[in-house]
């Protein structure tokens, strides 16, 4: 009679479970703003195209989207999650504790991080060094020796006697966003170590090095705008003082309102990123719940449009709106990647 009880229940807990998945009939995407319209595309195309549902898109930054991903596995749960950064290993942890153990990473191509301005201002030329010196919370002491202070700087022209006698002011993604974590690494990391003192810190003090070199001023010279980089346009349209900080796409799909700064004497432009001369570009990334796949109905076919030629391609589509393409052999890779639905574990 037990024994009759515990397979009772065991088969109720697999048709609740049946139930739970079958209560959603479209795929559920959260995750990056930058990756945002590109997922967007790929999901209107394929609902046109094929049978199933178009799937559903959220923009909610790439650390919220990785928070939703890994709560669980279910129809209640995403199917997949966008990224502009590739996915850390504390949210590999956050996953496997809560059971999703088979996830696969899908590289969808490269983007270049802009600092961008009004139409209606000045092109600023900036290093690392001078963004960083900008926007750090804590900069060294301008007497050249290796005290630490907070950021006394007020305008760019106190940062470099060759910048604009502009207040700064730089609206920027919060904390949860991926292209924040990439610019504080590539810019502001990519300035911070040009002091040798500093460059030392990270074989002593790791993370002291990390707090310094990533930790962005909080006296209002950055303000966060939030995850919406449409808005950022918008101030920067209203207020050609400012610059902002956002993914290329957003720069091509507004160029009659705002442009890029050049960093390193490199403009932010689409062989610059795709060769690496830009030196503020990343790579963009999705990843898919495998134990969805073959559940929630869809996933493989969607997940075929993305990377089929027609849109991952040197003239897909996602090139068209924005998207550095990746090389013949990252392609490759990415398409075997898909088709065997290999896992993070698996590489």
């Amino acid at each position: 009679m037990k024994k009759v009880l515990l397979t009772g229940a065991a088969l109720l807990a697999t048709m609740t479970g049946s139930n739970a998945y079958a209560e959603r009939d479209y795929i559920s995407i959260v995750g990056s703003s930058t990756v945002y319209p590109f997922s967007t595309v790929v999901a209107e195309r394929f609902g046109k195209s094929s049978s199933f549902p178009t799937p559903k898109v959220e923009s909610t930054g790439s650390g919220g989207g990785m928070k939703l991903f890994c709560q669980g596995v279910g129809a209640n749960t995403p199917d997949i999650t966008n990224a502009s950064r590739a996915i850390k290993q504390s949210e590999i942890n956050l996953c496997a504790e809560n059971g999703v153990k088979d996830i696969v990473e899908v590289m969808v191509g490269y983007d270049g991080i802009v600092l961008a301005g009004s139409n209606e201002a000045p092109q600023y030329e900036l290093t690392r060094k001078d963004i960083f010196l900008a926007l750090a919370k804590v900069v060294p002491a301008q007497d050249g020796s290796e005290t630490l202070i907070d950021n006394p700087y007020k305008t760019w022209k106190d940062v470099n006697p060759a910048l604009p006698a502009k207040k700064i002011e730089v609206l920027g993604p919060p904390p949860t966003s991926g292209t924040r974590d990439a610019f504080v690494e590539l810019a502001m990391e990519g300035g911070c170590k040009k002091f040798p003192f500093i460059k030392e810190m990270k074989k002593t003090d790791k993370n002291k090095y990390k707090a310094l070199c990533h930790g962005i001023r909080e006296d209002g010279a950055y303000v966060e705008a939030g995850e919406n980089d449409n808005l950022i346009v918008q101030k920067l349209v209203a207020n050609p003082d400012a610059l902002g900080i956002f993914g290329y796409s957003f720069l091509e799909q507004n160029a009659d309102k705002v442009h890029g700064s050049i960093v390193e004497g490199q403009a932010p432009e689409f062989d610059a990123i795709s060769d690496g001369s830009y030196p503020v570009s990343r790579s963009l990334y999705f990843y898919v719940k495998k134990a969805h796949v073959g559940v929630i109905p869809g996933i493989e076919e969607y997940l075929a449009e993305f990377v089929s030629d027609k849109a991952m391609g040197e003239y897909g589509y996602l090139a068209d709106k924005g998207m550095i393409p990746m090389t013949e052999e990252e392609y490759e890779k990415v398409v075997d990647t898909v088709e065997n639905l290999k896992t993070i574990s698996a590489k």
